[in-house]
Parts: C-alpha cells; sequence; structure tokens
C-alpha cells in the first residue's frame, strides 16, 4: 500500500495576507521558527507563498532596498506555489520537491473559490521519516 502525504505532513498552516508588511512577515517567521508562510486572501484561499530566501532576495535586491519599509508580503511572494493534497502519494511528493528543487510542499484542498491550505510537507519531515526506517 502506497503511503500518503497525510501521513507526515504538518497540520495547520501559519499564514499572512498580501498586505502584510514586510518587516511582520519577517517578525512572525522569526517568533514561530518557520521558513515559509503562506499567502492568503480574504476567502482563506492561497494566493501565493513566502519564504526566508524570498525575504533575503528582495532585501539585497536594489530595487527594494529603496522602498523596504513599504513593502508587504504581495509585493515579493511567489504565486507559482507548488501543492499536492493529503492523498497524494508520498513517493510523488518526494519527486516532486527534488525535481523542483524546493523544500516545502504546501498541502491544500479544493474550495468553491480556490485552494485552502491546510498542512504542509517539508524535505525535514521525509529526511526525519527516513531516519525513523
Amino acid at each position: 500500500m502506497e503511503r500518503t502525504v497525510a501521513e507526515l505532513m504538518h497540520q495547520g498552516v501559519l499564514t499572512c495576507t498580501r498586505e502584510t508588511p514586510i518587516q511582520d512577515v519577517a517578525r512572525y517567521m522569526s517568533e514561530h521558527d518557520v521558513s515559509a508562510l503562506v499567502v492568503i486572501n480574504e476567502a482563506g484561499d492561497m494566493v501565493g507563498l513566502i519564504s526566508r530566501t524570498d525575504l533575503v532576495n528582495a532585501r539585497l535586491y536594489e530595487q527594494y532596498w529603496k522602498h523596504w519599509r513599504g513593502l508587504t508580503a504581495g509585493h515579493i511572494m511567489v504565486t507559482d506555489v507548488i501543492s499536492v493534497r493529503k492523498d497524494d502519494d508520498l513517493q510523488h511528493a518526494g519527486k516532486l520537491m527534488m525535481e523542483r528543487k524546493i523544500h516545502r510542499l504546501v498541502v491544500v484542498e479544493d474550495t468553491a473559490t480556490g485552494l485552502k491550505p491546510i498542512g504542509v510537507l517539508s524535505i525535514t519531515d521525509m529526511v526525519r521519516d527516513i531516519a525513523r526506517e
């Protein structure tokens, strides 16, 4: 029997909105010791992702440097977020992370208005699982 994403994913997702100031995004990541936040809209659907790497890259980008204090999550979030469903095959999810060279997948469920984030599967989760075998 194939294992599913649900077996290893973290339930729940830390989120922010497009309007969240960058300083608040950085503070929230630091306080909760996470490397990314899912950006959601008013309906709670995923519209993007912002990672620590995105923050640092934006801080170093000259165009953003001048206006840093006025930036929001919406300015630097990634909108092409790779996601999976909780019933997806775990091996498929792992291959997806390796092929795309990403560290996490947002686990989503379909809603009438879009995709609602319900969890995260990270490369760290996969490594911990390997260590337990």
